[in-house]
């Protein structure tokens, strides 16, 4: 069988159950006990005043007697009639509530034998002086026969009394005893509470402080995270910039060869077929032919290894300068991609790096034009202000939503990390049908 540990959660829950399992039995405990004590408190009250008032009666049917033997007056047999009836009611309640005990029903038993004896002594008294005979009803009084029987009702219902006094104290000690134990009850779940609230604050208390460590862990590991991430990120900058720092090398190297190497071949071979010009037959048509295809062949190679050259690293941007580089080149984009182009070209001093990185930016920019915007004209603006050059190439095409540039559109985050290796910002606005803004903020120096 698979047993389960008890973790602390669960003795909170077990002693909180304890608690209130304990509260509700000595609460019913004490109710009960209080309940039947309450009961017998009142039973013992009413069996205590009904026997005083019994004995009230019965001196009130004394008196009343006397009055009406030594007056003869009559009214003093109407209160001798209304206490005889509440004797009789008396002891009929007494008979109900002395059943129980058999103390009490022995005395009842007596009582009862006590005042009927006295009411019969007191009724011939009546009756004899009634049919006025004086000297027996005289007699009857002045005998100490009803003194001798009214010391007993008062005895038996003295000791009545008293019996009912000690249940009436048992009672109420009895209530002062579910009290107590109510109260120890309480007490004691006061106290199991307490502790499990204090078990509760100890064990948030751990919770909390486990958490702040497990905080502390994270941000620890998430600082170290984010210095790795900021570390390689510029590591995997410095590559970046230095693979198009090494790739623009290349590209001079390569146009320096073209132009040397290239160049020197295409003019030996100009300079040959005019040797040959001269020494040929021109006026054989087939000869002429040839030569003229050969020199247009030689100019068209020539024209492709200028504009190969000025692709790979424009001459005209060391030779002359960042403006005049950049109308040559829009022209002949206007020229080859059918657009207009309208440029506003500020005249500005940048190092040699700024201004290639200034070109490249438009170069790029123009490139995806041809190839994605379907755009039908072009505005390209370069401002010059006293700390940093704006540069901005706008196009009425068709735009894109920024949101959703694919991750595999490498111009965007070549021209994005080009810009900001030079220490500039750049930023793409464009919408669906809007045309698109390319806009840098670069510093005059890197």
């Amino acid at each position: 069988m698979r047993k389960f540990p008890l973790t602390r959660m669960s003795i909170n829950m077990l002693l909180a159950l304890l608690a209130a399992v304990v509260l509700v039995a000595v609460n019913e405990v004490g109710y009960f006990a209080s309940h039947t004590a309450i009961q017998s408190l009142e039973k013992a009250q009413t069996t205590r005043r009904t026997l005083e008032r019994l004995v009230r009666e019965m001196l009130s049917i004394e008196s009343g007697l006397r009055g009406y033997l030594l007056t003869g007056n009559a009214q003093y047999i109407e209160p001798y009639a209304a206490s005889a009836k509440n004797i009789e009611h008396d002891i009929n309640r007494l008979h109900g509530l002395l059943q129980s005990s058999p103390e009490d029903s022995r005395d009842f038993t007596e009582l009862s034998s006590q005042i009927a004896r006295r009411i019969s002594e007191l009724d011939l008294s009546l009756q004899l002086r009634r049919s006025g005979n004086d000297d027996a009803w005289k007699f009857v009084v002045t005998t100490d026969v009803g003194l001798k029987h009214m010391e007993a009702i008062r005895t038996t219902a003295e000791r009545m009394t008293q019996r009912t006094i000690q249940r009436a104290e048992s009672s109420n000690d009895e209530i002062t005893h579910s009290l107590m134990l109510s109260r120890i009850g309480i007490a004691a779940v006061a106290t199991i509470g307490l502790l499990a609230f204090y078990m509760y604050l100890r064990k948030a208390e751990a919770l909390q402080e486990a958490d702040e460590r497990e905080k502390e862990v994270q941000a620890r590991e998430r600082s170290q995270l984010e210095q790795l991430v900021r570390e390689r990120t510029a590591s995997l900058g410095k590559l970046a910039t230095h693979l198009q720092q090494v790739r623009e090398e290349e590209r001079g190297h390569l146009a320096r060869e073209l132009h040397d190497e290239l160049g020197a071949l295409l003019t030996a071979a100009k300079l040959d077929v005019a040797r040959l010009r001269s020494r040929v037959n021109l006026e054989q048509p087939e000869v002429s032919e040839r030569l003229n295809h050969l020199v247009e062949t030689l100019n068209s190679v020539i024209a492709l290894k200028r504009r190969i050259i000025e692709d790979l690293r424009p001459s005209s941007l060391s030779n002359l300068g960042l403006t005049a580089t950049l109308e040559i080149l829009t022209h002949e984009f206007a020229e080859r991609s059918k657009i207009e182009v309208d440029v506003n070209l500020e005249s500005v001093q940048l190092s040699e790096f700024m201004q290639l990185t200034v070109y490249r930016l438009i170069q790029e920019s123009l490139t995806n034009i041809s190839k994605y915007a379907n755009a039908s004209k072009v505005l390209i603006t370069v401002h010059d202000y006293p700390t940093h050059v704006t540069v901005q190439v706008r196009d009425n095409g068709s735009g894109f939503d920024t949101h959703m540039v694919s991750p595999t559109a490498h111009g965007l985050a070549g021209m994005h990390h080009r810009v900001e290796a030079a220490g500039g910002r750049l930023t793409v606005t464009s919408n669906p049908g809007e045309g698109t803004l390319v806009s840098a903020t670069l510093p005059h120096s890197a």
